[in-house]
């Protein structure tokens, strides 16, 4: 399959850096601290902002003190932290003036996990303090887009959670969605499904790009 676009737009964890380890882990400890059930979070923690998943699940608990304990454990935890297979190859065959990083969690912790997945940081880095409204509202990726200086509806979005797919359909970019968290049938809505950025290829077309995938994965 062969989709065209003028810029790339990548969420960060479950996309670029596999962190599902060490989010799950995180809120772990904090539900066991309180002596709730962790499962209800869990189910929609991946691709929020900390903040809007416990204003969610638990909002008499959605407090300054607590996000500030959870952001604290994730930015002392690094254990498990790996790159998606595939994605420093891919990320390397882009123009650093075509893509940017739009993901839910703060500065501090997204320069954390890129680097220790030794990834590079974009020119353009959307971060959880950036936008009012977090995923899945547009806001994230319509600033990436515009920081770019793109139309998001000549963007092409990668993501890996559900939160994040309508983020990216919401600013009117295609998305194209990472089995990495979520199993396809989650993902509704994107254009097409890959495992990871083994085989994802980019050509260059005119003013545009190509990007070349490979077959879906279920």
């Amino acid at each position: 399959m062969e989709l065209q676009c003028s810029a790339l737009l990548f969420d960060l964890d479950g996309v670029l850096v596999d962190s599902r380890a060490v989010v799950e882990r995180t809120w772990r400890r904090w539900a066991h601290r309180h002596h709730l059930d962790p499962e209800p979070i869990l189910r929609i923690a991946h691709g929020r902002r900390v903040r809007d998943s416990l204003r969610e699940v638990f909002p008499s608990l959605a407090v300054d003190a607590e996000v500030d304990w959870l952001d604290a454990a994730e930015m002392e935890d690094v254990d498990g932290l790996a790159i998606v297979p595939g994605a420093k190859e891919f990320l390397a065959s882009v123009p650093r003036d075509r893509w940017a990083i739009v993901t839910s969690c703060g500065q501090a912790l997204a320069e954390l996990r890129l680097g220790a997945a030794q990834l590079p940081t974009p020119k353009v880095l959307v971060v959880a303090e950036d936008v009012k409204n977090g995923k899945p509202a547009p806001d994230g990726y319509q600033l990436g887009a515009q920081r770019l200086g793109y139309d998001p509806r000549a963007c092409l979005v990668f993501e890996d959670a559900p939160a994040g797919l309508a983020a990216g359909r919401a600013a009117g970019a295609r998305v194209i969605g990472l089995t990495t968290t979520h199993v396809a049938d989650a993902l509704a809505g994107a254009e097409a499904f890959i495992a990871d950025f083994t085989g994802v290829r980019l050509r260059a077309e005119g003013a545009s790009f190509v990007v070349e995938l490979p077959a879906r994965v279920d």
